[in-house]
């Protein structure tokens, strides 16, 4: 007998289902069509083939793992709710994807009082920046290597701000800056990251 989706979701260690999940056969094209009929057989396969997928996703994006793994839940839980909505044309993992990009914009505005949402926001601001797809996440992909590319104190800004959490005025002491030159240097660095993003998307696009 098959469990509710939430019990699949919670069933065994979060984590270690985030690492041992079954593979699923991709050539069965009844998949989508049982998901969307509510078939919690179909259901559970999807989870076991995209929950690391999605967990690395958000976890990119999100500075605390446990954040990662409450919002992974909620995709999925998610995605069964709406799977009468879904396309037995397209692909899940897009689909997938797409929920937790605007399950993320949710947090975000739920959770304004938690500087960590910082990091968060600028991932999305980056990525839609670069026109990316969540499905290729070419954005976060390069984003080391664009941070590579900034001056030491634009680098340190960005870390210090959105990783650190640290407010402008502390930033402004360890470098011997005004908080609105601080303010002045973080969105040049943004800038340059955005450019760099695009520079890259492009090459990617080149055939």
């Amino acid at each position: 007998m098959t469990g509710t989706p939430a019990s699949t979701l919670r069933a065994g260690n979060r984590n270690a289902s985030l690492r041992e999940s079954p593979r699923v056969n991709d050539t069965d094209l009844s998949l989508p069509l049982r998901l969307k009929h509510g078939d919690q057989a179909a259901f559970a396969a999807v989870v076991a083939e995209h929950q690391r997928a999605i967990y690395g996703y958000l976890r990119a994006r999100v500075l605390q793992a446990t954040d990662a793994d409450d919002l992974t839940q909620e995709v999925f839980l998610r995605c069964y709710e709406s799977r009468a909505r879904f396309d037995t044309t397209a692909l899940v993992r897009p689909w997938l994807l797409g929920i937790a990009r605007n399950l993320l914009r949710e947090w975000i505005r739920q959770q304004r009082r938690r500087k960590e949402v910082a990091w968060t926001e600028l991932c999305l601001e980056l990525e839609a920046a670069a026109g990316d797809d969540p499905a290729t996440d070419v954005a976060l992909a390069a984003l080391p290597e664009c941070l590579s590319q900034l001056g030491p104190s634009a680098r340190d800004a960005i870390e210090l701000h959105y990783r650190a959490e640290r407010p402008l005025a502390d930033i402004a002491a360890v470098q011997h800056r005004s908080p609105g030159a601080v303010k002045l240097l973080l969105h040049r660095a943004r800038q340059a990251l955005r450019e760099c993003l695009n520079r890259k998307r492009q090459r990617e696009e080149r055939p």
